[in-house]
């Protein structure tokens, strides 16, 4: 009986330190949410994204360690874009010509001798002489105008389409003046400026000069209603980190009713908006 005992003790002994060694074992292992598994989570949620691109994969991981404050569509979203490499690096050439959704930035390209379909002359009761766009941006500009006058709002157009070469010069003035990286800030370089879509304006109220415009009544009749005729502010002040360049209350590009009104709603750039509803969907 008293040899039983005794085993007993040596069986219950090995057992407990057993359990302590198996105990112990599993607190020095990593916890299940390891940075690995961490990855694998968030790719889920951006998989479930309808404008996720599995070949950004690793891209997408490597600019969210960067940007943990940013959300997983923003993540997505500014990959899509290209923001995580230089601009004017990994350019292509838009598949968009001649459509009123064509995006042109500093990754996206027109062809160098694109003209756009369908330009008009502008007439000169709203416009310097000279002035172009094309016929639709034409149509909504002239009904934006005509009824801004109406509520007692003056808006002029100071320049629209501008050609390729055009462009060129232009460009290489701002560069001899300030360089490069100043010139970037502010210009496009030739086949990536908005004006050779022939889509967008830069305006004035016939007082102050153009660049002045958010200081008068009609910038803030444009706030409330230009998305109405399908315009967009184009450069907003609290979006230059996505749109490459310096605020501009002046630059205004026709984009269409539906497309103006959600970016107006959402609070977002075409940039934001074309990756997400119009890349890779409307070819």
């Amino acid at each position: 009986m008293k040899k039983f005992i005794t085993y007993l003790i040596i069986i219950i002994m090995l057992i407990a330190s057993i359990s302590f060694a198996i105990a112990k074992n599993n607190n020095n292992q990593k916890p299940p949410n390891t940075i690995e598994n961490k990855e694998d989570k968030i790719i889920k949620e951006m998989e479930n994204l309808d404008y996720y691109k599995k070949e950004n994969k690793n891209r997408y991981i490597s600019y969210y360690n960067s940007n943990k404050d940013l959300s997983i569509e923003d993540i997505v979203t500014r990959i899509n874009i290209g923001l995580d490499n230089k601009y004017y690096t990994q350019t292509k050439i838009t598949p968009y010509h001649n459509k009123d959704y064509i995006l042109v930035n500093k990754y996206i390209q027109m062809k160098d001798n694109y003209i756009p379909e369908n330009l008009e002359n502008l007439d000169t009761s709203y416009s310097r002489s000279g002035m172009k766009l094309v016929k639709n941006a034409k149509i909504a500009l002239e009904k934006m105008i005509q009824e801004a006058k109406e509520e007692g709002y003056t808006i002029r157009v100071m320049s629209s389409y501008r050609s390729y070469n055009y462009q060129v010069n232009l460009y290489n003035r701002y560069k001899e003046e300030d360089g490069e990286e100043k010139a970037d800030t502010y210009s496009a370089r030739p086949g990536f400026s908005e004006h050779q879509t022939g889509l967008c304006i830069d305006i004035d109220d016939n007082k102050l000069n153009y660049t002045d415009f958010e200081n008068s009544k009609s910038f803030n009749w444009m706030q409330e209603n230009a998305h109405k005729y399908g315009y967009i502010l184009r450069y907003p002040e609290d979006k230059t980190e996505i749109t490459g360049y310096t605020y501009e209350s002046w630059h205004y590009r026709y984009v269409g009713e539906k497309i103006a009104t959600y970016i107006k709603k959402h609070n977002i750039t075409f940039d934001e908006y074309y990756v997400r509803f119009i890349e890779d969907k409307e070819k």
